[in-house]
């Protein structure tokens, strides 16, 4: 009897070292999970063309507990706001031009923290094969909105066919226009109109993806374009951007999203999203 007892109490105490052990583990596999808790990173997009590109940017950021979450806006002034407001924490939307003026109305405090691509913004037409048979006084269709109607009026300035005032910088207006030699009309358009309409014009500018969704090649359908040339100066204004809060520029895990972005993986998967329209704005 006495001998059972003894037995009984040593097998319960194999069990509660058995528990205690267990526990620990349990405790130690608690432990490692906190550690490498994955880190999201929400990024704002405008549409959603550019998700593949960020699911590849995810695969090579595994090894890091890091995911990107894109977040689509319409609109990328909205984007902005929603940065700035701490809803987002990168945007990967809009080139330097873009963001200077953002900057300069709404007194936004953002960094840039790396580049992404270069996207042409081109001359298209119906009428004619180049540039050189504009006759006087033909119309020429622009977009209707600041930035890109700046770039659009230097697109122009490249071909030699306007002189824009030079204090005005990346961004003239049609009022800033100095010389016009064939007298020129040009006229602000919606830019997703630009493409149907250009049987009322000469020719017209408009973003690579209208021209796209018009089942046109934005470079081997384009009357005259600038060489997607990433180190040539007069592209510098319009290459994309990822940018920070200025606050968070030197975030860590925000830089080794843009590490994982600067990759040969996620320039293959530019050129084919964008059937090699886009050009990577990076190093790899």
């Amino acid at each position: 009897m006495k001998f059972k007892n003894k037995r009984f109490f040593l097998s319960f105490l194999v069990v509660l070292a058995t528990f205690g052990i267990v526990g620990s583990l349990a405790g130690c596999g608690k432990s490692a999970a906190a550690k490498t808790k994955t880190k999201v990173v929400k990024v704002g997009l405008v549409g959603t063309t550019d998700k593949p590109i960020w699911e590849q940017v995810n695969k090579n950021l595994k090894k890091d507990h890091i995911q990107v979450k894109t977040v689509s806006f319409t609109d990328g002034i909205l984007a902005n706001q929603a940065q700035n407001n701490k809803e987002l924490d990168l945007t990967a939307f809009q080139h330097y031009a873009f963001l200077k003026q953002e900057e300069k109305e709404k007194h936004y405090k953002f960094t840039v923290i790396g580049q992404s691509y270069l996207v042409p913004l081109n001359v298209f037409s119906k009428k004619i094969s180049s540039l050189k048979e504009i006759k006087d006084g033909d119309k020429i269709a622009i977009p209707n909105n600041v930035t890109n109607a700046g770039r659009a009026l230097k697109v122009l300035e490249s071909a030699g066919l306007i002189k824009t005032d030079p204090s005005k910088g990346n961004l003239p207006a049609i009022k800033d226009i100095t010389e016009n030699k064939h007298n020129i009309k040009i006229v602000q358009v919606d830019p997703a109109k630009i493409i149907s309409l250009l049987p009322d014009f000469a020719a017209g500018i408009t973003n690579s993806d209208f021209a796209e969704a018009a089942h046109l090649n934005p470079i081997k359908d384009a009357i005259y374009s600038l060489k997607p040339d990433i180190n040539d100066s007069r592209n510098k204004p319009w290459i994309n951007v990822i940018v920070a809060r200025t606050s968070d520029k030197d975030n860590e895990t925000y830089k080794k999203v843009v590490k994982a972005y600067h990759t040969k993986s996620v320039a293959k998967v530019i050129e084919k999203t964008h059937k090699g329209v886009y050009t990577p704005a990076f190093k790899y």
